[in-house]
């Protein structure tokens, strides 16, 4: 078979590169391993990691309410309930892509595919093998969890994230090894479900690389709401018990250890470009595993791009799909380029952080001059009707130009208000843009205008004089 485009990954990036170059007349199949579409996001990743994680949230707020005079009897949980419920979710968007392709005429090719050649393909199915020949190739195979070989002991009781996302149940105790973002998440999840949550982490903050203003409500409250939080620690041995999993740690007092139901390994993720058979063609591919792409989405060989995880950091789904869009208008002939100013971030733990362009720490380690802004949600009339005053909005400011570098925000429902501050620092807008921007009141959006009004002296809730604000 020849498809002048192959995708090869169904995920947010090759679905999104294979519809649009479907929408712009190109004939294009998608080839992927999963009988569904969707990728790690839709099917063990994003999306069902949200949908548990609301649950959660929802769990949060019964208890939180006694502050208000309200109060509810334990919640039951029906963990088949809650899997299928999940489930459900996965399969009603799966199938709503399924649907998408057969309209735009997208072929589906399922099997694990090995690059033959710059032009080739085979691929092993269900039936046997297909060669699929292209004229280019969009290379959008994604990653995995990162394994650490001395932990993998064979035990069912440890897993990764995508066997964390199974529920298989909710166990009396969880080591979640690694404070980045997905373990973090899980151990909300969890948590909220009754497990007695620890999290080890070998540095000495949670989300190393993250804003420490945006962590520090962050850690503040999961201190309450997991067993321990072991910092400057490390794993250095396991073994199953058979009921349980004794852990070995190094910690800054001497080794110690403790047992728990369930590990969970949360170290990471590495790209899936290992054993594409990439040696036959001329891509190119570093000590890290990331395949070298140019600002089209270009590889070294010619007749192969590549896009989402599986090129480089953040591994994120919205990157992926805009790389996609920018690598099929590349090969429709259009002046596209991978470019943004910013990539915006969120961490749906409880408070959600997130983030877009520079943060406090990269304009230290670059010794870039900046001015900032913080406008705490205790000032907010918004976040004290939610009982939710523990929040922050922060501006990053050029001091010459007073241009919006970077915006930081903490908080219930930060992802969802970090896409203003991304759309500012795209469109270049300065702080007076952001302040003279009427944002609707009461509201947690308002936020950003207000820590941009606190710029300049001038928050209406905040006592700043005017001498300070000109001494910034």
């Amino acid at each position: 078979m020849h498809v002048p485009l192959v995708v090869l990954g169904g995920g947010p990036g090759g679905y999104a590169a294979a519809f649009l170059a479907a929408d712009l007349g190109m004939e294009v199949a998608i080839v992927d391993r999963d009988e569904r579409l969707g990728g790690t996001c839709l099917l063990r990743g994003c999306i069902p990691s949200k949908a548990l994680l609301h649950v959660g949230r929802v769990l949060a707020e019964t208890r939180e309410l006694e502050d208000w005079g309200v109060s509810f009897p334990a919640p039951a949980i029906h963990l088949d309930a809650l899997r299928a419920r999940k489930d459900k979710v996965i399969a009603t968007l799966t199938g709503g892509l399924a649907t998408l392709a057969r309209r735009r005429n997208v072929k589906i090719v399922q099997g694990e595919a090995r690059f033959t050649g710059s032009g080739s393909l085979e691929v092993k199915t269900a039936t046997g093998s297909e060669q699929v020949s292209f004229d280019h190739c969009i290379l959008a195979s994604g990653s995995r969890p990162a394994r650490i070989p001395a932990f993998d002991i064979g035990s069912p009781r440890v897993m990764d994230s995508t066997g964390a996302l199974e529920l298989r149940d909710v166990p009396e105790s969880l080591l979640v090894v690694g404070g980045g973002y997905i373990g973090l998440e899980m151990g909300t999840v969890y948590a909220e479900l009754g497990s007695k949550v620890s999290v080890v982490e070998l540095t000495d903050t949670l989300l190393p690389g993250a804003d420490r203003d945006l962590v520090k409500p962050l850690q503040q409250r999961l201190e309450k709401l997991f067993a321990d939080i072991l910092m400057r620690t490390k794993v250095i041995r396991l073994e199953d018990l058979g009921s349980a999993v004794r852990v070995h740690f190094e910690g800054s007092a001497g080794p110690f250890t403790r047992e728990f139901s369930r590990v969970l390994m949360a170290v990471g993720r590495r790209p899936n470009s290992d054993g594409l058979g990439l040696e036959t063609t001329g891509v190119v591919v570093d000590a890290k595993g990331f395949v070298g792409v140019d600002d089209r989405q270009r590889t070294a060989d010619p007749r192969i791009l590549a896009i989402g995880d599986v090129c480089g950091e953040p591994m994120l789904a919205h990157r992926a799909s805009h790389q996609g869009k920018v690598a099929v208008e590349s090969l429709h002939g259009e002046p596209a380029v991978f470019a943004p100013r910013c990539i915006p971030a969120v961490v749906f733990t409880d408070p959600e952080i997130a983030w877009a362009g520079l943060t406090e720490h990269e304009a230290a380690a670059a010794d870039r001059p900046v001015e900032i802004s913080r406008y705490p949600w205790a000032a907010s009339g918004r976040a004290h009707a939610l009982g939710r005053t523990d929040g922050l909005t922060k501006l990053l400011v050029d001091p010459e130009t007073e241009a919006v570098l970077g915006v930081g925000i903490v908080g219930p429902g930060a992802g969802e208000l970090i896409a203003e501050g991304a759309l500012a620092i795209e469109m270049g807008c300065v702080a007076r843009d952001l302040m003279e921007t009427i944002h609707p009141h009461p509201t947690l959006g308002e936020t950003v205008a207000f820590s941009a009004e606190n710029f300049f002296g001038l928050a209406t809730e905040i006592y700043r004089p005017r001498a300070e604000a000109a001494a910034r």
